[in-house]
């Protein structure tokens, strides 16, 4: 009898293991996520700002004379003195600017998202890297220097390790103060999600490093694709290796038939152990809540369940994110990521095709969708991901693409394709206006009433614009400062002057979305049903559905107001009093005769109001 007791435990618990593994973490259901981009986030330390030193081997791979740090208010397209010198146009030197974004500036600002009602933190890489970016990592077991307290102090400690025995790793002066940072998000209940950058490494990478000084010596020439070594007896025959997309910058990590080779892999391992478990003490409290993981689209599958097994050995509790997306855009009819969410790989993906079918049904205005395609697309995500949807990163623009402002002022770029003024000289640099940010609060509150995880670009609450890449990556706008206006065009073409401040009518509007959704479950995890009107296809309404909680979200993607009879609508016969959640406003449906008038672009959201 004991001896069945036993198997029987034994199966339970396997059981429970096993669906613990495959489940995504029940806290990313109801997470409100906030991408921060580092180095133009906050400069909370104006000590550690980079120097020419910090940005060697970074593209355009020179620092001119006379460089300085930005001003955090400059004039985004307005050259500086030593930018004018070198005859070139804005977007050939931009990315030799610094702004000075760091840790402590995170930490400065922690209060301000936990007040905006932010739960989940997702970091664009923070590791030791020349570029503004980060995705050229040249360690991945040391934040960047320049992000912490003492960066000289840090450049002593990586000489004094052998970066690939992790027994002889220290911590430096910025890998304390990120522990520190996750510390200060923890105590305000928040998690945090940093980028893993596992599919390539930078030309400073240790080991890329030695195999360029070593050729075919270097204990670590398998680590990369080598297609030649030096051979100085004949000049032409040059080193050469495989870079990711081909791009030399980037030379990209080797792999076999089970993905990632011995090596990197191990390397990788010590990786996900160091951070997420710094004490090395078996209580991951102390470190990261999970990984974004980079074009993991481009890594075998079979690293990636292994990876998962060493994230989920650690904290069963983790949240791993990939970002698949690329191969969305160019067979969008066709393409779902859900070979990743099986539930032996990723929890979620960065979910583009969210913001695709936002942009078809809100903002285009040709080859827009009616309510019914729109319809068609959320149900066929819902299909495609299965219960992983709700734990889907449902964004609306990042640093990868232009910002949701933008997307409203030049709508009918394919998303992510030509979407800034270097790729065409007709894309429109300025700020949205009064009409144009309606729009842009409509989808947020399309993203807010809908299941997954709204994620929300750093600065898009605040009203920031910008095309894509690099134009998405401007310094945060903040209260406290006043920023010059933007007065000047990339390519020297006239505009309007657009004042560059704190927009607090659209911060007020996000933070009030977010407290809705927050205390309203059903919007996080409740059943969706979707209701149509053959005669009014630019009106939307569905139902959310949680523990026996209903509200009714009713939205008007019109340019003008939208008269709404709720008799056309099954689901409003049985109520008297409902509560707009948004005006908090109260309308006895039959003393209005169940009629509703919508501002244009107004969503409401209704709850019953009887009790």
């Amino acid at each position: 009898m004991k001896k069945l007791l036993l198997i029987l435990l034994l199966i339970n618990s396997t059981f429970y293991f096993q669906t613990k593994f495959n489940e995504p973490p029940a806290w990313a259901k109801e997470a409100v996520w906030y991408q921060i981009f580092p180095e133009r986030f906050f400069n909370g330390d104006k000590s550690n700002d980079p120097h020419p030193i910090d940005m060697k081997s970074a593209w355009p791979f020179f620092v001119p004379d006379g460089w300085t740090i930005t001003s955090w208010t400059w004039d985004w397209y307005k050259l500086q003195p030593y930018e004018k010198k070198l005859g070139k146009n804005f977007y050939d030197v931009v990315n030799i600017r610094r702004y000075g974004g760091d840790i402590q500036g995170i930490i400065d600002k922690l209060d301000y998202l936990q007040d905006l009602g932010i739960t989940a933190i997702y970091l664009n890489p923070i590791f030791e890297s020349p570029s503004l970016h980060k995705y050229d990592a040249t360690m991945y077991h040391h934040i960047d220097n320049n992000f912490g307290p003492n960066p000289e102090r840090d450049r002593k400690i990586w000489e004094e390790e052998n970066p690939a025995d992790p027994t002889t790793w220290e911590w430096t002066t910025a890998d304390k103060l990120f522990l520190k940072l996750i510390d200060e998000v923890h105590k305000r209940g928040m998690k945090i999600i940093i980028d893993g950058v596992f599919n390539h490494m930078g030309l400073t990478s240790w080991a890329f490093q030695d195999v360029v000084k070593n050729q075919e010596n270097s204990k670590f020439k398998n680590w990369f694709t080598i297609k030649r070594f030096d051979n100085p007896a004949t000049p032409e025959n040059e080193f050469d290796y495989e870079g990711w997309y081909g791009i030399k910058d980037l030379p990209e990590i080797r792999e076999d038939e089970n993905g990632i080779v011995e090596g990197p892999r191990e390397y990788i391992h010590a990786i996900v152990k160091r951070w997420m478990d710094p004490n090395n003490d078996g209580n991951p409290n102390d470190g990261i809540d999970g990984w974004r993981l980079d074009v993991a689209e481009m890594v075998n599958h079979n690293f990636w369940k292994t990876f998962r097994q060493w994230v989920r050995e650690i904290n069963s509790n983790a949240y791993i994110v990939g970002e698949v997306w690329w191969q969305d855009w160019k067979n969008y009819k066709m393409f779902d990521a859900s070979p990743w969410l099986k539930g032996d790989e990723f929890d979620a993906v960065m979910n583009y095709r969210f913001t695709r079918a936002n942009k078809n049904f809100v903002l285009n205005k040709k080859e827009k969708d009616d309510v019914f395609a729109y319809i068609d697309s959320i149900k066929t995500m819902m299909k495609n991901y299965k219960d992983n949807y709700y734990v889907m990163m449902n964004l609306l623009g990042s640093h990868d693409t232009e910002r949701l402002a933008s997307v409203v002022v030049n709508p009918d770029y394919k998303y992510d394709h030509g979407a800034n003024a270097r790729d065409s000289r007709n894309y429109d640099v300025r700020k949205p206006n009064e009409s144009e940010r309606l729009k842009q609060k409509f989808v947020v509150a399309l993203q807010m009433t809908q299941p997954g995880a709204p994620h929300i670009y750093n600065g898009d609450e605040a009203g920031m614009w910008g095309g894509d890449d690099p134009d998405d990556r401007k310094p945060n706008v903040w209260k406290e400062f006043k920023y010059d206006d933007e007065t000047t065009h990339p390519f020297g073409l006239p505009r309007k002057v657009d004042k560059v401040k704190f927009d607090d009518n659209l911060f007020n509007f996000y933070k009030k979305m977010i407290k809705i959704r927050k205390e309203n479950k059903a919007l996080s995890l409740g059943s969706i049903d979707f209701f149509t009107n053959e005669n009014q296809k630019n009106l939307i309404v569905y139902e959310r559905i949680f523990n026996g909680e209903k509200l009714f979200i009713v939205g008007n993607n019109n340019t003008k107001k939208e008269k709404v009879n709720l008799k056309d609508f099954e689901i409003f016969k049985d109520y008297k009093l409902l509560k707009d959640l948004v005006t908090e406003k109260l309308f006895d449906i039959h003393k209005v005769k169940f009629n509703l008038t919508l501002d244009p672009f107004q969503l409401m959201i209704l709850k019953n109001a009887d009790k």
